[in-house]
């Protein structure tokens, strides 16, 4: 026998809208759910389960009377508009998936008596940025012209990504939810957000940004954590929004990547986006927002660059095509550093391999292999 359950035609409607479907284009694929809705029939037990895998929400929130208030718990800033505290339903999921790897991290390291982080929350809004700048230098071991050594700001970004990981921040780079190709982060939308806790910070940064774009988003969000703010951003053209710790992050950011001395001695030598790019071992792009920033461009000028450099990166990404090594990925998705804790955890039995393959979302042997061969 069939168990079919009543479920109020509310919440139906929500989840279509929630996981971002216009209702009338789903229910013309689904006209079962429509049944529903109308109170015509009631969906089975089954039928229930498919429908919230479908609009990607957990089985019980369909039994709810109402819909929950699903918020983020960070602000999230908007280059041209308010900040805001909804987010499309893909950058709330990731959201949750980090918090979630965060908390259990938080906990294994107490249980493990490590010591809180001592920059975490260092600074406030009232710091000068130079100071702040000279902190992070400090923290992480560099002098002020460390990217100078490197062959490229690809090299540039490997490199400081390994650095900010050692002293206890995990990065997790992901153009989609999870492991879910069917479901990206837009750029536009989120460049990246940061959940800050003294024990474990955790950064995400959009791996479908330009890497000429991510070098200035991990700084931006390295300032954060020493300012002890979580927050999320989609800094469009590489502007902040209108809010006095965006624009502080910024201009740590600007000048830990491109120190002001240093650059004007450069742009005096030769006045040259393309000069300045390979003295600094960063993006062109980061390097017009400098200029831009001490005004030796115009903001046409500079959205002029920015927007035919993305262009370009973008007709080279379509040509390219898709594919990919999936642990080489998968290394920068979960974080290196985040998943040895796991395997560690695993192998002190303080940690089921059912929940380590929940909380990498690696399954079984995709696990093992990961953990035994991608992990060095």
């Amino acid at each position: 026998m069939r168990t079919e359950v009543n479920i109020n035609p509310t919440m139906l409607t929500w989840a279509i809208a929630r996981a971002g479907f216009e209702l009338h284009d789903f229910l013309l694929k689904f006209p079962n759910v429509q049944k529903w809705i109308e109170n015509i029939k009631n969906p089975t037990v089954k039928q229930l389960e498919e429908f919230a895998n479908r609009v990607h929400i957990p089985f019980g929130y369909l039994f709810l009377s109402e819909p929950p208030q699903e918020n983020i718990p960070f602000p999230f800033f908007r280059t041209e508009s308010n900040q805001t505290t909804k987010v499309s339903l893909n950058v709330y999921d990731t959201i949750l998936i980090l918090q979630r790897r965060q908390d259990w991290l938080t906990d294994y390291l107490i249980e493990n008596e490590e010591e809180p982080l001592s920059f975490v929350g260092k600074f406030n809004n009232n710091t000068a940025f130079e100071t702040i700048v000279t902190d992070i230098r400090k923290t992480l071991g560099l002098h002020k012209e460390w990217a100078n050594e490197f062959q490229t700001f690809e090299d540039t970004l490997s490199f400081i990504t390994h650095k900010i990981e050692e002293i206890g921040v995990i990065i997790n780079f992901n153009g989609v939810v999870e492991n879910n190709t069917h479901r990206p982060i837009p750029v536009k939308e989120c460049r990246g957000f940061v959940i800050v806790n003294e024990m474990a910070p955790f950064m995400f940064i959009n791996a479908a940004d330009a890497k000429a774009a991510q070098l200035f988003t991990i700084i931006h969000e390295l300032a954060h954590i020493w300012i002890g703010e979580s927050a999320g951003f989609d800094n469009q053209n590489l502007q902040p929004a209108n809010d006095p710790i965006e624009k502080l992050c910024d201009q740590v950011a600007a000048e830990f990547l491109v120190p002001m001395k240093s650059f004007m001695r450069i742009w005096n030598e030769k006045p040259s986006i393309d000069y300045a790019k390979r003295y600094f071992k960063v993006s062109p792009i980061v390097i017009a927002r400098r200029a831009l920033d001490l005004g030796l461009i115009t903001k046409a000028e500079f959205f002029q660059f920015y927007n035919a450099y993305m262009q370009g990166i973008q007709n080279k990404k379509d040509n390219q095509g898709g594919g990919g090594d999936f642990y080489a990925t998968a290394r920068k998705r979960i974080s290196v550093s985040f998943a040895s804790y796991v395997n560690q955890a695993v192998k002190q039995n303080k940690l089921l391999y059912r929940d380590a393959y929940k909380i990498t979302g690696l399954r079984g042997e995709t696990f093992q292999t990961f953990v035994t061969q991608h992990l060095h």
